[in-house]
């Protein structure tokens, strides 16, 4: 199965695309979407449509795992995510692709077996998992194949729902 695994944003998206075949994970590609800070809002939004519709023409992903927001302490900067998010999610509707999402609670799970990891044990155990020399840069492609690998290892699941 190939997954593509997406940490949304408005400003930087990254995505992380895996082939899982049983507990054999490999890395093929892993990137970030970006918008220019100085454009308007609605076209960073545009832009970032647009670039999600060609990574999922070009990847041809037969999942697609996101990740749920996480509301912190900035509301300003989540409200903006939510939007890139829902822009996100409407890209990948459009391209009929299965969309699966999780918490960063799961996506911890998952990764290490414990829901309340550190980001560094998360990044980690991804290398390790995908018998990489290094973590991947930046943090938000880096993410998004620990949201991929999230979805790898929950698909065989009983639990596994479609989102």
């Amino acid at each position: 199965m190939i997954i593509l695994g997406i940490d949304p944003g408005y400003a930087t998206t990254g995505f992380g695309l895996l082939k899982a075949e049983r507990s054999d994970y490999s890395l093929l590609q892993y990137g970030t979407i970006t918008t220019p800070a100085d454009l308007p809002f609605p076209q960073r939004l545009n832009m970032l449509y647009e670039d999600m519709t060609r990574l999922l023409e070009v990847t041809k992903p037969e999942a697609v795992a996101v990740e749920e927001l996480f509301w912190g302490h900035n509301i300003t900067t989540g409200i903006g995510v939510s939007h890139g998010r829902g822009v996100i999610l409407l890209a990948i509707e459009r391209a009929g692709v299965p969309l699966y999402e999780y918490t960063p609670m799961q996506v911890k799970q998952a990764v290490v077996g414990y829901g309340k990891a550190e980001k560094r044990q998360v990044m980690e155990m991804t290398r390790r998992l995908l018998k990489m020399d290094k973590i991947p840069r930046p943090d938000d492609a880096a993410d998004a194949i620990a949201i991929a690998l999230c979805h790898a290892r929950s698909a065989t699941s009983l639990l596994a729902k479609r989102g």
